[in-house]
């Protein structure tokens, strides 16, 4: 059975979260109970695609993150012509080096060349002086990490994992048949938008297998990644020997954010850079219910023998007053419950022999 097979089995829709107007446990409930999720791009859903580069036209909001290793801010703006929500990410080109620069350029181009509902699409990008421009369709939900942070800080259920997974695997599984690899599959790169769609970004280190119009097996190219970018890099990946790379690296990369969306956080985070390598090459393969590769707090996780899903709405209890002492966050239970096949599917993503993969 393939990859996709494994996240087919259930996707439903997200609708906007509204906190003015929703409770906590209805936002919860919101995130799973809705019917199926709409496959359509951003661009045929919305009124109007925003094509304007007029900077007049777009009227910042709010700064809403920060991306590019912290070069490029993230805001959320309204088209002032058509009073449309959109995503500004602004770059200052000075502040960028030569290598930062073409992988601003490959992120640019290939937006416009790959045509995939699961692939983050660009609408209009322009130059203001020193300053680069990217308008693109509003995620309300922003990235997957977002949620983590801001409502599942111990990880979410098995069911909105497979449903938030299903996208993000549609859109790899669209690269990799245009031999292409991604190289930074995590949470933060996985956006989903207001109607449910759960679109892949972050095409800035992506790779191509075709060379003068032949295929490639393995890539032996290494790019400068930030050492925030290693914990969810394959083993062959950092390896960097003869045998080189291929699309499986990625299927890895997959395996550890299935457990950074299970459990909250970053396998390997706070691990030094030598011991993650170590643990990575010559380790056994490991799981969400694996302490020993997360930072520091224990998991509360045990195995169904059912094989059957909690489920979002069964697993988070939440009354209306029920809030952390120092945040908004909503409450999760004391132990979640993760079904053997999906502890299957994570332990075969993060084998350490690609081909097992």
């Amino acid at each position: 059975m393939s990859l996709l097979d494994c996240f087919c089995t259930s996707r439903t829709q997200v609708e906007s979260l509204r906190p003015e107007k929703q409770s906590e446990t209805s936002t919860h409930q919101n995130l799973v109970d809705e019917p199926t999720l709409s496959l359509l791009p951003p661009s045929t859903r919305a009124s109007e695609v925003i094509c304007s580069t007029n900077v007049s036209h777009y009227e910042l909001q709010v700064e809403i993150g920060r991306g590019f290793d912290n070069l490029t801010s993230v805001h959320l703006a309204r088209h002032t012509p058509t009073g449309t929500l959109v995503t500004v990410k602004i770059t200052n080109l000075e502040n960028c080096t030569e290598e930062r620069l073409k992988a601003l350029q490959k992120a640019v181009i290939l937006s416009h060349f790959f045509r995939h509902p699961n692939i983050t699409t660009y609408w209009t990008v322009f130059t203001v002086g020193s300053w680069l421009w990217v308008i693109s369709p509003f995620m309300a939900y922003g990235s997957a990490s977002q949620l983590l942070r801001t409502y599942f800080p111990e990880g979410m259920s098995e069911t909105l994992i497979r449903n938030i997974l299903f996208g993000a695997v549609r859109g790899l599984n669209y690269l990799h048949q245009n031999g292409c690899i991604h190289r930074s599959i995590k949470a933060s790169h996985i956006l989903i938008s207001g109607d449910g769609l759960v679109t892949l970004s972050g095409l800035s280190h992506l790779h191509s297998l075709v060379k003068h119009g032949q295929k490639h097996r393995a890539v032996y190219d290494f790019p400068q990644f930030s050492t925030s970018v290693q914990p969810w890099l394959s083993p062959e990946l950092l390896r960097q020997d003869l045998h080189g790379y291929n699309v499986k690296s990625d299927i890895y990369s997959v395996g550890i954010t299935a457990c950074e969306l299970a459990s909250g956080q970053v396998p390997f985070q706070d691990m030094h850079r030598t011991q993650m390598l170590l643990q990575k090459l010559k380790g056994p393969p490991y799981s969400p219910l694996d302490i020993s590769i997360f930072p520091q707090s224990e998991s509360r996780m045990k195995i169904s023998r059912s094989g059957v899903d909690s489920g979002i709405g069964e697993s988070v209890h939440v009354s209306s007053g029920t809030r952390t002492v120092n945040s908004d966050r909503l409450q999760t239970p004391p132990s979640k419950t993760f079904s053997p096949a999906f502890l299957s599917l994570v332990q075969l993503c993060l084998q350490q022999d690609p081909e097992k993969r």
